[in-house]
């Protein structure tokens, strides 16, 4: 494994970057960049989360080729594969020392707070003081358990995608995957492929085929700017940042999964868990209606997809328009399930949410939401990065985090000279040779 610079703990200096997964070590990359002084503080190891927090099966669901970051490209001899877990994780450490990046690992952040002016950053090794924070722990800290779970029978056992690694943990008897997303599809085939009769539970969805005429669905979202697609030229941001991950997997046959696979593979495909009672649990009517809008929302995509190829004169390249069967819901979907008889075991599939409980600092909403605009937080030096649709489509991409890095390095550089930024700062380019003052004199 790659080895990597490591800084003594506490201090002080201009900037604490918390959380050295992919996003951490872009900034941290950019600071450098800048000659602006910082340390990248991490609770385990680097891409701690990719090696201890992921079940074994998993790949990531962009292709190899997709995989970068800043000064940094997969050089391997398979770019349209997809990364296992662990190798992600290696390719993240290798970065991690090829920038020379100053992390402090197995350094859990306790506490973040605002006094005189900077912050106290408080960690299981002492504290450090610093101008300005980025926040870089991610998206995917604390898995969404929904209220009904507590209603579940005492004998069914419960894990969520973080605690699920194989289907050999899982008690004998039917499964229920609660979930209708990337992972809620790969799970449930998994399980059943495993011999356990699999009953998955959905509500919204987004559905795409791994391959589009003849090449990688996310060739297409690249090449065609769909993942470029700026946060503020939505119509409704917030609603943006909520769609779930789209249906894919990536596997060495580049196939398609979708409910129609599941089905055919013995999956059955029920409406939303809405309740349990009386052991029983309680499934929403509306599957049809929603498979009926995934299927419409997929067809409108590959219907802009065509007419970008038409304008790109691709046609000889790429092979005919296609499109794909609508979902199959079957006759009557059932709206109840007996636990415990039916079902032994209950994955949660339901998304995962940010864990700022350390951060002590008046910068959340009503419902907990952390308040910022495109990175920038609602206090004075304070950053965020890794979060879905932050600056644009790709933002929670391994490759995304460049753009954003970048854009936010300026806005961060323009704060610690006391300059003020214009927030939308993408035409800003870095390199070693710059200082952090005329870096900010550029965009100032």
């Amino acid at each position: 494994m790659a080895r990597h610079h490591v800084c003594q703990p506490a201090g002080a200096v201009d900037v604490v970057v918390i959380g050295a997964g992919h996003a951490g070590l872009a900034m941290s990359h950019i600071l450098s960049l800048g000659a602006i002084e910082h340390v990248v503080l991490e609770r385990g190891g680097i891409a701690n989360s990719w090696r201890t927090e992921r079940w074994n099966s998993l790949r990531l669901l962009t292709p190899n080729w997709m995989t970068r970051l800043p000064g940094q490209a997969y050089s391997g001899s398979d770019p349209d594969g997809y990364m296992s877990a662990g190798a992600v994780a290696d390719f993240i450490a290798d970065y991690a020392a090829h920038i020379s990046a100053p992390v402090l690992t197995d350094t859990a952040v306790t506490c973040v707070a605002l006094e005189g002016g900077c912050y106290r950053v408080a960690t299981e090794r002492g504290d450090w003081r610093c101008r300005a924070v980025v926040l870089a722990t991610g998206a995917f800290n604390t898995p969404v358990v929904p209220l009904v779970a507590e209603a579940m029978p005492a004998g069914v056992q419960q894990l969520t995608a973080r605690d699920y690694r194989e289907p050999g943990q899982l008690a004998q008897g039917g499964v229920l995957v609660v979930g209708g997303s990337a992972t809620g599809l790969q799970l449930a085939q998994e399980i059943q492929r495993s011999g356990r009769p699999v009953t998955l539970a959905t509500g919204e969805h987004v559905r795409m085929p791994r391959v589009y005429r003849g090449r990688d669905i996310q060739w297409w979202m690249f090449a065609s700017g769909i993942l470029d697609q700026r946060i503020e030229d939505t119509d409704d941001p917030e609603r943006a940042r909520r769609v779930p991950s789209p249906q894919l997997a990536g596997t060495p046959d580049f196939a398609t999964l979708d409910f129609n696979v599941l089905r055919g593979e013995g999956v059955e495909i029920v409406g939303r868990l809405m309740g349990v009672r009386d052991g029983k649990a309680q499934f929403s009517g509306s599957l049809r209606n929603v498979c009926a809008l995934a299927d419409l929302k997929m067809n409108r995509l590959l219907a802009s997809i065509d007419v970008w190829a038409e304008r790109n004169d691709l046609s000889g390249q790429i092979g005919p328009a296609e499109r794909f069967a609508p979902t199959n819901v079957g006759g009557s979907p059932r709206l109840g399930l007996e636990l415990g008889k039916h079902v032994s075991s209950v994955i949660w599939a339901t998304g995962f949410r940010p864990d700022y409980s350390w951060l002590d600092v008046p910068v959340f909403d009503r419902r907990g939401g952390l308040k910022h605009d495109r990175g920038v937080v609602d206090a004075p030096g304070l950053y965020v990065l890794g979060l879905p649709y932050l600056r644009r489509r790709k933002s929670s991409f391994i490759h995304g985090a460049e753009d954003d890095v970048r854009e936010l390095g300026a806005h961060l550089a323009c704060y610690l000279d006391g300059k003020k930024a214009p927030i939308h700062v993408a035409a800003v380019q870095f390199d070693g040779a710059r200082t952090r003052r005329s870096i900010a004199d550029e965009v100032g």
